[in-house]
């Protein structure tokens, strides 16, 4: 018989450096999941990622065990990352922070393609694109399907 699922967490932490502080502590163990074991496997899943912001959506089930889904880096890091940039401008349409090249989208799309509601690898550009103009970031050159 299958296991009663009693309800789903989701976190952001850091690859391969999960503690028991918070966020991570008072979220879990509200709920009664055991907040080291989390750690231990999530640092063990993530060492290849160490770093980066990781979005975890956490199952638990009404025996106190849970699964959880490591997703893939949010767009926003990783365009900040491309550009070089701490932050977004906080008046996106009037001011520009920074500047990525469409090689640089499509690396970004095709990391993020597995979390993504798209099919094809345009549409996937198209949505990082528009996070980056949202931050402020500036997409430089024509876009390959324009071309």
């Amino acid at each position: 018989m299958a296991k009663q699922i009693t309800g789903y967490v989701k976190l952001q932490v850091k690859g391969g450096q999960a503690n028991p502080s918070p966020p991570i502590g008072p979220a879990l163990g509200s709920k009664g999941l055991n907040i080291m074991e989390f750690c231990k496997q999530f640092n063990a899943r993530s060492q290849d990622k160490m770093g980066q912001v990781l979005p975890v959506l956490i199952t638990y089930y009404s025996d106190k065990s849970f699964d959880f889904v490591i997703k893939t880096p949010p767009a926003a890091n990783l365009l900040l990352e491309a550009a070089k940039v701490k932050l977004g401008s906080a008046q996106p349409n009037l001011k520009k922070v920074g500047s990525v090249s469409w090689d640089q989208i499509r690396t970004i799309a095709e990391i993020k393609m597995p979390d993504l509601n798209c099919f094809t690898i345009e549409a996937a550009m198209k949505m990082v694109a528009g996070t980056a103009r949202s931050m402020g970031i500036t997409v430089s050159g024509t876009a390959p399907w324009q071309a």
